[in-house]
């Protein structure tokens, strides 16, 4: 069995990689975060306008 690594394992190569490249662990989480506070609020109807009917502009004719 695998020992599961803890927050106070040190991870050389992983930090090394964060310096060169960017945190695309954290980087993620945040999209991630963010599009499921959007998610929630559309599914909730806030902030989202109405549109309005269309404006009859030939007297109800085709």
């Amino acid at each position: 069995m695998t020992p599961q690594p803890s927050g106070s394992d040190h991870l050389p190569v992983y930090e090394s990689l964060v310096r060169e490249r960017g945190d695309a662990v954290a980087e993620a989480r945040v999209v991630s975060e963010q599009a499921q506070h959007e998610a929630s609020q559309a599914l909730n109807w806030h902030g989202v306008a109405l549109p309005e009917p269309a404006a009859d502009t030939n007297g109800g004719q085709l």
